[in-house]
This record gives C-alpha cells, sequence and structure tokens, in this order.
C-alpha cells in the first residue's frame, strides 16, 4: 500500500461539485477518512473543535477567505498539516506564494489533475514516513552515543576508584 491512507484529509472547495469529485475520487483511492468543507471557515471551525487533518486539500479562489489565509492560519497552530492546493488559478505567482507559505503543492485543475492529487498525496505522505523513520534513527544514535559516553566516564570513573585503593 503506497503512502498512509488513513489519514484525515480535508477537502475546502466553494464549488460543490468540484469538492464533491475531490472527495470521491480520494475515496476511490482508497482515502476513507476526507471530509469536505465549503468555506474556509468551515474549516477552520472544524480546527475548533479539535479535529487536526494531515491534510488539507483546498481552492485558491474561494468566497470568504481564499487558500492562503486558512493555510496561515491552520500552519500557525498545527505546522505540521500538510496543504496541497487544487486550483484553476494558474498564476505562477499565487503558486510561488503558496509554496513560501508551506503548501506541500500546488495543483491546476485539468483534466490530470485528480490523478496528480493522489500521486502527489501518496509521494507527500512517504515523504512523511521516511522523514519519521530518520527522526527515530537520529534518536537511536544519540542514545547510542549517549550510553557510549556514559560507559566511558564510568571506565574512568571505576578507574580512578582502584587506582585510590
Amino acid at each position: 500500500m503506497k503512502g498512509n491512507k488513513s489519514c484525515l484529509i480535508f477537502v475546502v472547495d466553494d464549488n460543490r461539485m468540484l469538492n464533491r469529485l475531490t472527495t470521491e475520487h480520494l475515496k476511490k483511492n482508497g482515502y476513507q477518512n476526507v471530509k469536505s468543507f465549503f468555506s474556509g471557515e468551515a474549516c477552520l471551525n472544524s480546527l475548533k473543535k479539535g479535529e487536526v487533518p494531515d491534510l488539507v486539500v483546498e481552492d485558491y479562489n474561494m468566497t470568504g477567505m481564499n487558500g492562503i489565509d486558512v493555510l496561515k492560519i491552520v500552519k500557525k497552530k498545527h505546522p505540521q498539516t500538510q496543504f496541497i492546493f487544487l486550483t484553476s488559478n494558474d498564476d505562477i505567482e499565487i503558486a510561488v506564494n503558496t509554496i513560501k507559505y508551506g503548501a506541500f503543492d500546488y495543483i491546476v485543475k485539468d483534466s490530470m489533475a485528480m490523478e496528480k492529487l493522489v500521486y502527489k498525496i501518496e509521494t507527500m505522505t512517504e515523504l512523511m514516513q521516511l522523514h519519521k523513520q530518520n527522526s527515530q534513527v537520529g534518536w537511536l544514535k544519540f542514545a547510542f552515543i549517549a550510553l557510549g559516553v556514559a560507559v566511558v566516564v564510568l571506565t574512568v570513573y571505576l578507574i580512578r576508584l582502584l587506582e585510590i585503593f
């Protein structure tokens, strides 16, 4: 199984048809923990209730707050939450800004957008799993080094103690 199919995904798009299409496509591809929101405000209200998504798939242009506004607010409280923009806005400056503010990727809606989205989610979750494994290996290295230093210090202490007698 590629990626983490149990991750919590929020789909945020004020276009109800595209929102449903995205949500259903993700579910067909094995992502069963998908929640749909029709505004940035609704997404943020869910966060206030304690739900923290692993990933937010969102449009840039929405009624009310735009996608970057949502990203900034969520990232401030939950920096581990990832974002993928799925939007018809092909403005390169906006795309660069989304990445600058912490989005994982920016996908322009076209005939291949849904396939690109699933591929990007799989890539993102695999990278997150590798990062987690690297973090764990790092802690093991630290623990072994600390243990080695402790053994050396204890050995030196015991040698000095034996020299006294």
